[in-house]
C-alpha cells in the first residue's frame, strides 16, 4: 500500500462503524485540491536543478486548510495526500476551526547550503501564493523544514501580498511566532501518555520507554518523560541507538545529539540499529520519526504494551491489526501528536489579534485541549468497545461530516 492507502484504509475501517451515506463518504475521502509545481534554482555553482513542490488542500468544511511542509527526497504527491488527509482528521479531532493540506518539495536539503535553501523557499512560495492565505491556508513547519523557513516564507509572501504574519505558523518567537511551538508536538505526546497510564493505573516511574527518532518531536519526547522520573531504556536517531535497560542519560544523550553529534558516535550503552530499538521489550514504544517503520516485516517482534504515534503513520495497516490481536494499544497519530497543530492554531490566533501569550497559558491551553481529546477517543472506545484508532477517526469523521452538511454540498 502507499501512504494514502494506508490513511484511506483506517478511514473506511471507521466508517464500516459509522452510519455515513455514500456520497458523503466519497465528498470526504476525496482531496479538495492538488497541486504540482515546478521550482527551477540556480544553484551558487552556476548549475540550474529543477525541483517539484507540492500541496495538497483536502478539506475546509470546517475552517481554513492547515498543515506542514515537508522537505524530503521521498517526498511525492501520494505522500501529500496521506498527510494532509490525516490533518484534516487530526484538527477534526482537536476541535480547532481547521481543516487539513499538506504540502513540500522533493529535495535532499543535505545537498543544498543556506542560501539555496532559502532561495528554494522562496521560489516555491511564489509558485503557490495564489493557494495559501491566513484565510485559505496556513503552512506550517514538518519534516526537515523549522522556523527559519517559515520566516522566509512569511517574508516572501508578504512582499507579494502585504505584511501577513498569520500566513504560517511555527515562526521565530521574535518574528511573530508562539512561545512553546518548538515543543508543542513532543510536549503533547507526553500529556497524552500520562493520560493514557492513569487509565491503565500505571506509574510513569515503573514504565519503560523507547523512544525512535530523535528529531523536533522524538528529543522533546524524551526529554519530557524523564524530568517526570520515567525510564527511558532505548533511543535512536537517523544513524542508530543505543540501549540500556537501566536507563539512559536522557539529558547528556541529548545535549550530544543537539551540538550536531549522530548517536553513531555516542559512547556509554549498548549500540543498537533503529531496527533492533522497535523490538526491544519496553512498556511504551514511541516511533518519532517517519512514517511506515512498524510493518510486516517486524509487527511480529513488537514487544511494548503501549505505541504511540509521535510520528504520521508509523504503524502500517496490517501490523495494525497484528498489533490489536495480540493485545497492544495503540495511540493513533492523529490524536497522539496533533500538539503541534493546537499550538499553531494558537500563534495564528495571536497573529490575527496582534496579541502574544506566554509560555505557561500556551502549554496549559495544549494540555487542556489534547487531553480533552483523548478523554473523548477514550470514551467513544470504551462504550462501542472500539480501539483507540477507530474512535479517533469516528469522532473526527463525523465532525467533518456534521460541517459539510451543515454548510451544504459544493
Amino acid at each position: 500500500m502507499g501512504f494514502f492507502e494506508d490513511t484511506n484504509y483506517f478511514f473506511g475501517h471507521a466508517i464500516d462503524a459509522m452510519d455515513v451515506d455514500d456520497n458523503i463518504e466519497a465528498l470526504l475521502v476525496t482531496p479538495n485540491r492538488s497541486v504540482t509545481v515546478k521550482i527551477p534554482l540556480e544553484m551558487d555553482d552556476g548549475t540550474l536543478r529543477v525541483f517539484k513542490g507540492y500541496r495538497v488542500q483536502h478539506n475546509n468544511a470546517r475552517g481554513p486548510f492547515k498543515g506542514g511542509l515537508r522537505y524530503a527526497a521521498e517526498m511525492d504527491l501520494d505522500e501529500a495526500h496521506s498527510l494532509a488527509s490525516l490533518m484534516t482528521w487530526k484538527t477534526a479531532l482537536a476541535e480547532i476551526p481547521y481543516g487539513g493540506a499538506k504540502g513540500g518539495i522533493t529535495v535532499d536539503v543535505r545537498e543544498l547550503n543556506r542560501r539555496e535553501l532559502e532561495r528554494l523557499t522562496r521560489q516555491f512560495v511564489n509558485s503557490i501564493h495564489e493557494f495559501i492565505g491566513p484565510q485559505t491556508d496556513i503552512p506550517a513547519p514538518d519534516m526537515n523544514t523549522n522556523a527559519q523557513v517559515m520566516a522566509w516564507i512569511m517574508d516572501q509572501y508578504s512582499t507579494l501580498h502585504g505584511h501577513t504574519p498569520a500566513v504560517v505558523t511555527g515562526k521565530p518567537v521574535d518574528l511573530y511566532g508562539a512561545e512553546g511551538r518548538e515543543a508543542a508536538t513532543g510536549r503533547g505526546v507526553v500529556y497524552v501518555i500520562e493520560e493514557l497510564l492513569k487509565d491503565e493505573s500505571r506509574d510513569i516511574e515503573e514504565t519503560t520507554f523507547t523512544i525512535q527518532g530523535l528529531g523536533n518531536v522524538g528529543s522533546f519526547a524524551a526529554r519530557f518523560p524523564d524530568g517526570l522520573g520515567a525510564k527511558i531504556i532505548g533511543v535512536s536517531d537517523v544513524s542508530g541507538g543505543v540501549y540500556d535497560e537501566r536507563g539512559l542519560p536522557v539529558r547528556e544523550i541529548l545535549e550530544h545529539t543537539s551540538s550536531g553529534g549522530l548517536l553513531e558516535g555516542y559512547a556509554g550503552s549498548d549500540a543498537i540499529t533503529n531496527d533492533e530499538l522497535l523490538t526491544l521489550p519496553t512498556d511504551v514504544l514511541v516511533p518519532a520519526a517517519i512514517g511506515g517503520v512498524i510493518n510486516e516485516s517486524n509487527m511480529r517482534e513488537v514487544r511494548a504494551s503501549y505505541v504511540v504515534e509521535a510520528a504520521n503513520s508509523p504503524v502500517t495497516p496490517k501490523a495494525d491489526e497484528h498489533l490489536k490481536k495480540k493485545g497492544v494499544i495503540v495511540v493513533p497519530d492523529i490524536l497522539a501528536n496533533a500538539g503541534g497543530v493546537i499550538v499553531s492554531y494558537h500563534e495564528w490566533v495571536q497573529n490575527l489579534q496582534n496579541f502574544s501569550w506566554k509560555e505557561e497559558r500556551a502549554n496549559a491551553e495544549l494540555h487542556d485541549k489534547i487531553t480533552e481529546a483523548y478523554r473523548d477517543v477514550r470514551k467513544l472506545a470504551k462504550s462501542r468497545n472500539l480501539d483507540l484508532r477507530t474512535a479517533a477517526f469516528v469522532l473526527a469523521i463525523g465532525r467533518v461530516g456534521k460541517a459539510t452538511v451543515l454548510r451544504g454540498i459544493r
